[in-house]
């Protein structure tokens, strides 16, 4: 392979800062790695290009303890480089050093990825230094206010909107320009319809950049789940095409939310790496220090433990992985200015280096203690593939949870299952069931209908069934129970009263969720009734299966005003957006909630029972409110309480009867409401 032979200026360099540093009139190389025997560091002038200069590290000279280290004169932001790294392939032992694979820097700020790049070529023997993707050398940002001003709405005014950052905006219906579909000024471009949605924060599917040849074959990895570069904003979600776009367009779309008063939380995956099982390919940690890295089966270190359930598991509580996850987070608050992160498969990280569950996980204290994020959203997916199910007793004083019991609590009632009135109660107030510590504030328990992982809201009510079989899994990937209910069809139909169930069923979830105590999270297109044909596992498609169809806009817009004006509702009604659990009693023994049946103060927690009804009430608040859900096949007539009521919603009303944003014209009701089949009513008064 033909390399300049023109010599570069270098000095032995230093052992900190980790990655590529600018400084000066060079750039400081840094990598880990404790085993391996020889290191060599290559420049290149392009992705796909042949290296421009191939510098072979001195062992005595660029190394100290396990760190090896170089500094190069000439070089600056901007510059591609790649690692060689040569030691024992002796997996019984854990190794499996590979010194033909070029290997991205696990620090790399961003990467990019050759038009020939080639996942089975690192999977294989044989040289991968052209088809391989490379780090780019990437200089500090210097914060400025524009960029820096982070956002800092209370935990108990925040609506989350989950959304995938090239499924926002690829569809052309989208209106966005051809160059700037599915990427991060696209979504700059559709902030406007963010704004009057209502939402406060967005929660991006991985944007660590990801390797999307991860996938069966023909297909691509579209959900970002298969993460390569931590440090680095995906590649391909940026609209030009110079090495440093994915860093720069990250940043003016982080900037641009901001400016609108809307958070950035970003969905990171730590768990596991686009290197997966032991037959997996060679692009970086693997091949720097393979037992650092990952975990390995404690009987047979050739194959890695799979607590994520894709092929290996991050050793989170090595102490060198322990730095590199801080520092990551670090550096996605610090120089790219993100709010906030939710932690996939957070549970992994409360296993010891040998995979057993920990008491007192120090990477997880050591998040929530840092004091760089001190000032961050964190949120733990309080599980993992293994079983391992933390919900409700996840470590720490700060961290939120996405409360899955919330999901399927709610959704099992509303399809009419029996024994769901007593947990719709829990759920419906902070989940103290969940979470008894009196000081813990309600809103810590993330409340969601649907995300990205299983059926979209509309789909919810049109499948009994997962229909994967586009994945070409054999419809065999995805959640097997979805607490569905199709409502009497499976998929489309021309039936006009299913279709009317559908958006019944379909206001009740969106009710119920924006009633709930907690912090509320809906995903991207559920206001108007996106669907995914029935996929609740569409990880792969980067097609119309995936992607909003802004058509659906117009289609249901009577669905988006009423998720619109209960999103305000639930930003500006004092019950709302009270910090205090309405379950708890105050210091005079009060409850602000009371429960009710068909009748006042009679609630029916019974096996069969399938309606619920509450009230809230407070001392220093000025209103009240009264709440109906009738989950029943039959209509039920149920007891008001005293009080002139108006009509806040009521779902089984034909739009715009079905919301009522405006109060002061809102029907009055007395003493009795007759409450349809399947559907639910709010109501308020002043006092």
């Amino acid at each position: 392979m033909p390399v300049k032979q023109n010599k570069l200026q270098t000095s032995p360099g230093n052992s900190f800062p980790l990655g590529a540093t600018v400084s000066g009139d060079g750039v400081n190389f840094c990598i880990f790695s404790k085993n391996c025997t020889r290191m060599e560091l290559l420049l290149f002038d392009a992705a796909d290009g042949a290296p421009t200069h191939v510098l072979e590290l001195d062992p005595v000279v660029n190394r100290t303890f396990y760190y090896w280290h170089i500094f190069v004169n000439g070089l600056s932001e901007g510059q591609l480089y790649g690692y060689r790294v040569h030691g024992p392939f002796d997996p019984s032992r854990g190794h499996r050093f590979d010194g033909d694979k070029l290997l991205i820097d696990p620090y790399s700020k961003a990467i990019v990825t050759p038009q020939n790049y080639s996942r089975v070529a690192a999977t294989h023997k044989g040289d991968t230094t052209q088809t391989a993707m490379k780090s780019v050398v990437v200089k500090r940002h210097q914060l400025d206010r524009e960029y820096h001003s982070h956002v800092h709405n209370p935990l108990h005014r925040t609506v989350i909107y989950e959304m995938h950052v090239g499924s926002f905006t690829a569809d052309p219906s989208s209106g966005v320009a051809p160059e700037r579909r599915g990427t991060y000024l696209g979504v700059i471009d559709k902030i406007p319809y963010l704004k009057e949605l209502g939402i406060t924060a967005v929660e991006l599917l991985p944007v660590q950049h990801f390797d999307v040849q991860d996938a069966p074959p023909g297909k691509t990895n579209h959900w970002g789940y298969s993460p390569i570069g931590f440090f680095a904003p995906h590649a391909g979600y940026a609209s030009a095409k110079d090495a440093l776009a994915p860093v720069r367009e990250f940043r003016e779309m982080v900037a641009a939310l901001h400016k609108a008063g809307i958070e950035v939380i970003l969905d990171v995956v730590f768990n596991h790496t686009a290197e997966g099982d032991h037959d997996g390919p060679i692009l970086s940690f693997r091949g720097f220090e393979n037992r650092a890295y990952y975990i390995p089966k404690a009987d047979d270190p050739r194959y890695y433990a799979n607590y994520s359930g894709c092929g290996n598991t991050v050793n989170g509580n090595q102490s060198i992985v322990r730095r590199l996850i801080v520092d990551c987070l670090r550096n996605w608050v610090s120089d790219l200015h993100v709010d906030g992160f939710r932690f996939d498969l957070a549970s992994v990280l409360s296993r010891d280096e040998w995979g057993a569950p920990m008491k007192s996980p120090p990477i997880l204290w050591e998040i929530e203690s840092d004091p760089v994020l001190a000032g961050t959203r964190i949120i733990a997916e309080a599980w993992d593939a293994a079983g391992l199910y933390q919900l409700g007793s996840f470590v720490g004083h700060r961290w939120a949870e996405w409360n899955g019991r919330f999901r399927d609590g709610v959704r099992r009632f509303a399809r009419g299952d029996n024994d769901t009135t007593h947990e719709l109660a829990m759920r419906l107030t902070g989940s103290p069931d969940l979470y008894p510590q009196v000081d813990r504030e309600c809103h810590r328990s993330i409340n969601l209908i649907t995300c990205h992982d299983g059926f979209t809201l509309a789909d919810l009510v049109s499948y009994n069934e997962k229909h994967n079989e586009a994945n070409g899994e054999n419809n065999t990937d995805g959640s097997n129970e979805n607490f569905s209910w199709n409502c009497g069809n499976e998929g489309e139909t021309d039936d006009a009263k299913i279709n009317a169930l559908r958006q019944t069923q379909m206001r009740n979830f969106f009710t119920l969720l924006f009633l709930s105590q907690g912090t509320p999270m809906i995903v991207m297109g559920d206001e108007v009734g996106r669907s995914q044909q029935g996929n609740n596992n569409p990880y792969c498609q980067n097609n119309a299966i995936s992607w909003f169809n802004w058509n659906f806009l117009k289609r249901n817009k009577d669905l988006f005003h009423f998720v619109k004006g209960f999103i305000a509702f639930s930003k500006t009604n004092p019950f709302m957006t009270s910090p205090r659990s309405w379950y708890m009693p105050d210091a005079s023994g009060k409850k602000e909630i009371t429960f009710h049946g068909v009748k006042q103060h009679h609630p029916d927690f019974n096996h069969e029972s399938h309606s619920l009804a509450f009230s809230l009430k407070a001392d220093n608040v000025d209103s009240e409110l009264f709440a109906i859900f009738n989950a029943y096949r039959e209509d039920l007539e149920f007891e008001m309480p005293p009080g002139d009521w108006r009509r806040l919603s009521d779902s089984a009303q034909l739009p715009p009867q079905d919301f009522s944003a405006d109060l002061t014209n809102a029907p009055v009701f007395g003493s009795h409401y007759h409450q349809k089949a399947r559907s639910s009513s709010v109501f308020v008064r002043q006092v």
